[in-house]
C-alpha cells in the first residue's frame, strides 16, 4: 500500500514538471495535459509496451489519469499565485518518485522473466522515459543526455535491486534498498551539484 502511494505521488509530481514545462512555453490547456500525461506515465508505457504487458498499466488502473488530470487542473489554478516554496522541494520530489520508479520497473521486469540487465534497463526507462519524451516534445536535450547525475542513480538503484534478489534477500527489501540507492545519489547530487564529465570534441 506504501509503495502505491508513492507511485502516485511520484506520478502527480512528474506530472507537475510537465506542466511547468508547459507554462515557460505558453501551451494552451491541451498542451499542458499532453505534456504532463507523457512525463508521468511515459516510461511505464514504453515499458509496458516492451515486455509485452498489455494492455498498459494505465488502461487497466485508469486511477492513474484521474491522478495527472486532477493534478494539472490543480495546477492551472494555482501555479500562478505566489507561492514560497523551498528551491529543493520539487527536485526532491522528484527524487522521490523516480526511486519508486525505478524500483516499480524492475520489479515488473522481473516478474515478466526478464533477465536482471534487462530488468535495470527497464527501471531506467520507467524513471527516465517519459523525461525524454517531453523534452524531445519541448525541442529540449533531455535531462539524463546532459551531465546531469539522473540515469545513473537509476542505474545503480537498479543494480543493487536486482543483485539484492540474487543473493536471496527479500523481495520488499531489494526493492527498498534500490529505492534508498537511486534516492541517496540524486539527493546527493541536487545537494552538491554533482555531474558527469562531458565529453566535447574540439
Amino acid at each position: 500500500m506504501l509503495l502505491y502511494f508513492l507511485d502516485m505521488f511520484g506520478t502527480a509530481v512528474f506530472a507537475i514538471s510537465g506542466v511547468l514545462l508547459a507554462g515557460k512555453l505558453r501551451m494552451d490547456p491541451f498542451g499542458v495535459v499532453v505534456l504532463a500525461m507523457v512525463t508521468a506515465i511515459g516510461g511505464g508505457t514504453i515499458r509496458d509496451m516492451a515486455l509485452g504487458a498489455t494492455p498498459v498499466f494505465w488502461i487497466t488502473s485508469p486511477e492513474y489519469l484521474w491522478m495527472i488530470l486532477a493534478t494539472c487542473a490543480l495546477s492551472l489554478l494555482l501555479i500562478r499565485r505566489p507561492r514560497r516554496l523551498p528551491w529543493y522541494f520539487l527536485p526532491v520530489a522528484d527524487a522521490i518518485g523516480l526511486a519508486v520508479f525505478v524500483a516499480i520497473g524492475v520489479d515488473k521486469a522481473l516478474s515478466y522473466g526478464a533477465s536482471p540487465m534487462v530488468a535495470v534497463i527497464m527501471g531506467i526507462i520507467t524513471g527516465c522515459g517519459g523525461g525524454i519524451i517531453r523534452d524531445v516534445l519541448a525541442r529540449e536535450i533531455p535531462m539524463i543526455l546532459r551531465t546531469e547525475v539522473y540515469a545513473t542513480a537509476c542505474l545503480a538503484g537498479g543494480m543493487i535491486h536486482t543483485l539484492a534478489l540474487a543473493a536471496n534477500v527479500d523481495s520488499v527489501v531489494a526493492s527498498i534498498a534500490g529505492m534508498v540507492t537511486t534516492l541517496s545519489i540524486r539527493l546527493a547530487a541536487i545537494r552538491w551539484h554533482l555531474s558527469l564529465p562531458t565529453f566535447a570534441i574540439k
